[in-house]
């Protein structure tokens, strides 16, 4: 089952983000409700301005920050493979996106490895975001 339109529209905006790497429009794309699930943090990250800090936060930290493969489940659904380095840690990664029904972020998680590059990235991000203890 291909994604939904609207879905894809979201994505694509997505995509034309990430290879201008210009987010300024990135909150258009968020449902208010959205959430961001954190490889660092059990608990998740609620509402669209905190999933918009974190993504533009994240963006600014990665280096040769590239998509490797995409995964569709359903037509609300979509994993993106990533590949990236933070400072001399190289990582991979999975975003996992949940579309809702007009097409907007209700969902975004992140899984990282190894546990090198998550712990780099973890640092950079706590100090990116003014987060105490980093």
């Amino acid at each position: 089952m291909a994604l939904h339109p609207a879905a894809a529209a979201t994505l694509s905006r997505w995509h034309a983000m990430v290879a201008a790497r210009d987010f300024s429009s990135l909150a258009e794309l968020m449902d208010p409700a959205a959430c961001f699930r954190s490889p660092m943090k059990y608990q998740a990250y609620e509402g669209a301005d905190w999933v918009v800090r974190i993504l533009q936060a994240a963006m600014r930290t990665f280096e040769d920050f590239r998509y490797e493969r995409e995964f569709e489940s359903g037509n609300a659904d979509v994993g993106l493979e990533f590949a990236a380095r933070v400072g001399d840690k190289q990582l991979k990664g999975i975003d996992l996106i949940q579309f809702g029904p007009d097409g907007r972020i209700v969902a975004f998680e992140v899984m990282i490895r190894p546990a090198s590059g998550l712990l780099a990235l973890g640092e950079a991000m706590g100090r990116a975001l003014g987060l105490p203890g980093r």
